[in-house]
């Protein structure tokens, strides 16, 4: 980046109504080049404004003095300036450290987000297959996109790992900056209630915001539903009255999301009157049919809930490209591909099939499930466990449904992290009549698991391995070992062709 000096940082922040006191010494601020901005103290040096973030468990002021140590002399901090503090430190005072790192990284690499046209999509499930959808449909008409998804970031048609669902605001302004540069002008992303909470997004001009829909999930971090909602309808607030909101009208809580939203409302649904509408008229192992806005059309991708995806990406499609013969964006629909750890589709030599998909909510399992239930199958096997450390109260839940919906149920691990994984399975059969517990079959090993399973099927069956999807680990004390539950079964295949 171009180097520019602090006074233009200073600015940013007065314009944000951040800066409550800037106490700038005898540093100049013309002068003072701005050579990083930086909010790990171990990164900090001579040149870079250390932002003291105050985060959900750590304050980042406890770090000023090792960045003071290492040379840094312009500091951000919610915290008044210390009276012994050397006038060669610049101290600036804001309001917000959150909402400041976003404004600083936006100057720091040339307001990207200016040059971007911005969708944002929310909600508990569906955002990594819309997003990605969108992302898909926007290269197949030729323009080019980028994307933040939970599986990958991608920038054009290179593709990058993704360590959050949404990263922090300087990961975020970095990458958007390498987006412009390579010569993105639409980006489609997810945005997680985490980040709508921890102001990661803060200042990004989204042209149009999604909401797919909203059922229990990360109350370990929310605390309440209602605490959640709001998380949520953060991204509705803040749009400009040049935006687009638009939202599942089948679901109750997409009025909420835009009440009092500045935006123009639409809404897409399979059940109630809404803008843009669908119908599902037939799905296969492989793929569905949809009546979408009257037109007939085939598509790639199985269920209900997929439906809803496309309407969506189709409504999003009309709105930012109302020039655009629909036609073409039918054709493009039908071109899109399902996205990877979404309803993944394996064929055993044995003439059974498994399904990997990250349905790890109680909502997702069961849209997932009942889709299954529509294939067809002889029988239906269900590998599944919960993450630790996460929401304990859907894991009973999860149990139930699993139970209900299937023919043998395999309790298992997901992510145990720090917890005892037999404790998770214990609480996923609390969901469960006590008199039919003895029915399912547990196992900590979730390689044994799936291997038990695939064993058990037979021609015609469906093995259906859910909660960890596109992961390539699992977690358990603290470290991430691999594990890859379409590998695992790829593995289970391969020793199946030479019995």
């Amino acid at each position: 980046m171009n180097l520019k000096p602090l006074n233009n940082y200073i600015v940013a922040l007065t314009e944000e109504h951040l800066l409550s006191q800037a106490h700038t010494g005898a540093v100049s601020t013309e002068l003072c080049q701005v050579t990083s901005i930086e909010q790990d103290s171990r990164r900090a040096s001579e040149g870079c404004i250390f932002v003291a973030l105050r985060g959900v468990h750590v304050d980042g002021a406890d770090y000023i003095p090792k960045a003071l140590a290492a040379g840094c002399r312009i500091i951000v901090t919610e915290h008044p300036r210390p009276e012994s503090l050397s006038d060669e430190v610049a101290w600036l005072t804001v309001t917000d450290t959150a909402k400041a790192i976003a404004v600083l990284a936006s100057v720091y690499y040339d307001r990207p987000e200016r040059q971007l046209t911005i969708v944002g999509v929310t909600g508990t499930n569906g955002k990594t297959t819309t997003a990605t959808l969108c992302y898909q449909l926007w290269n197949w008409l030729g323009m080019r996109a980028a994307l933040f998804s939970t599986v990958c970031i991608r920038i054009g048609d290179e593709e990058y790992p993704a360590t959050h669902t949404t990263p922090d605001a300087l990961e975020l302004h970095r990458v958007m900056r390498d987006m412009v540069d390579a010569g993105c002008r639409y980006l489609f992303m997810e945005v997680s209630s985490h980040a709508l909470v921890q102001q990661r997004v803060y200042g990004l001009p989204f042209a149009l915001a999604l909401f797919t829909n909203l059922t229990r999930d990360h109350l370990d971090y929310h605390g309440t539903m209602q605490a959640y909602i709001a998380a949520k309808k953060l991204l509705f607030d803040n749009l400009s009255p040049d935006a687009y909101a638009l939202v599942n009208a089948d679901d109750r809580n997409g009025s909420v999301m835009v009440q009092n939203c500045a935006a123009h409302l639409h809404t897409y649904a399979m059940r109630s009157h809404a803008d843009y509408m669908s119908q599902l008229l037939g799905q296969y192992v492989d793929g569905s049919t949809l009546l979408l806005d009257n037109e007939e059309v085939e598509i790639k991708l199985v269920g209900s809930y997929n439906a809803y995806n496309v309407t969506a990406v189709y409504g999003v499609a009309r709105l930012l490209l109302p020039d655009l013969d629909k036609s073409l964006i039918l054709r493009g629909i039908s071109s899109l591909e399902h996205v990877n750890g979404r309803f993944d589709l394996l064929a055993s030599p044995r003439g059974y099939h498994v399904v990997v998909d990250y349905a790890h909510t109680p909502d997702a399992l069961e849209n997932l499930l009942k889709t299954v239930s529509e294939l067809n199958a002889s029988q239906v096997y269900v590998v599944v466990g919960a993450g630790g450390d996460r929401d304990m109260g859907k894991r009973p839940e999860m149990g139930r449904i699993a139970y209900n919906m299937c023919n043998c149920l395999y309790l298992t691990s997901d992510n145990p992290r720090s917890e005892d994984p037999q404790t998770i399975i214990d609480q996923m059969l609390e969901g469960i009549p006590q008199v039919e517990r003895d029915q399912v079959y547990t196992n900590v090993s979730r390689r044994q698991a799936i291997t038990d399973a695939c064993a058990a099927a037979q021609r015609g069956d469906l093995v259906v391995i859910a909660g960890k999807g596109h992961e390539t680990y699992q977690e358990i004390k603290g470290i991430k070992h691999h594990f890859d539950d379409k590998e695992v079964a790829q593995e289970i295949f391969a020793k199946e062709k030479l019995a």
